[in-house]
């Protein structure tokens, strides 16, 4: 064979191997989103936190992985979509069927869970449980009643978070217990805003009532025309997990920020 024969041999060798390696590494790709999606479609969709409804327990900047095995799957738990900015590019997989239909359960009472906003089903909201169908809920004077007894809350050390709510302000935080035993801390920043005195709220069969624990600073059911009562089968899944936390004062073009900014104590601890 010629040295010519030989030499486009090897530039003929070394481009298969060249495309070779390439599909490989696309078939890898393919399939860890096909596996990724499956995960997300399936068990376990990501959430991140964009409001300070939830302080202390949720953070703005947390990154929970929600479960939608929880309360099995119902209307919006296969929703998926994608978009740029506030325009939708892709969506599928809506299912339009009443309450929960496949491995149902229901929420329980202190659970921290996603679900779609009653007046708009295009906004998720997270928030916890606090009513079941058929309890009374009342807010007196900042005191959570259900079903007219007052639910035991011990006031504990301030909060204060110099980035986060309050900007390093001390805040009045209580230690609350649900009747079930469930214990989470609440912020009260004032005795008297607008929700801290309400009417009873008697909440529907098949539906649930949830509150923020930053009670002066959650849109939640205390406002019905807003949020309301919230359908069973308006629930994506209940959180369980931080798997990542990172200041809000992080920047995209300032990556060398990043490691300082991170809440490393956060990640993966049980909500």
């Amino acid at each position: 064979m010629h040295k010519e024969d030989h030499t486009l041999a090897a530039q003929r060798s070394s481009g298969r191997k060249q495309e070779d390696g390439l599909w490989e590494t696309a078939k890898v790709i393919i399939q860890a989103l096909a596996i990724a999606f499956f995960v997300r479609t399936f068990f376990y969709q990501p959430f991140n936190i964009p409001s300070s409804s939830m302080y202390p327990t949720l953070k703005i900047g947390d990154y929970l992985f929600v479960s939608k095995l929880s309360y099995g799957y119902g209307k919006y738990s296969f929703n998926f979509s994608m978009g740029l900015g506030n325009s939708t590019l892709f969506a599928c997989c809506p299912f339009d069927f009443p309450g929960r239909k496949v491995l149902a359960d229901t929420p329980k009472r202190g659970d921290v869970a996603v679900f779609k906003l009653p007046t708009d089903t295009n906004i998720d909201y997270i928030k916890r449980v606090i009513g079941l169908p058929g309890d009374r809920i009342q807010v007196r004077d900042s005191v959570l009643y259900i079903n007219d007894v007052a639910v035991p809350r011990v006031r504990v050390e301030d909060y204060v978070d110099p980035s986060g709510e309050g900007h390093g302000t001390p805040i009045p935080q209580y230690r609350e217990t649900l009747p079930n035993g469930v214990s989470y801390n609440t912020l009260d920043i004032t005795p008297t805003g607008d929700a801290d005195n309400t009417p009873v709220y008697e909440v529907p069969e098949g539906h649930y009532f949830m509150m923020g624990d930053n009670r002066d600073n959650s849109q939640d059911s205390r406002y019905l025309n807003v949020v309301g009562y919230v359908p069973i089968e308006n629930y994506v899944g209940r959180a369980d997990i931080i798997f990542f936390s990172i200041s809000p004062n992080a920047v995209l073009w300032k990556p060398w920020e990043w490691p300082f900014l991170t809440r490393w104590t956060r990640f993966f601890n049980l909500i």
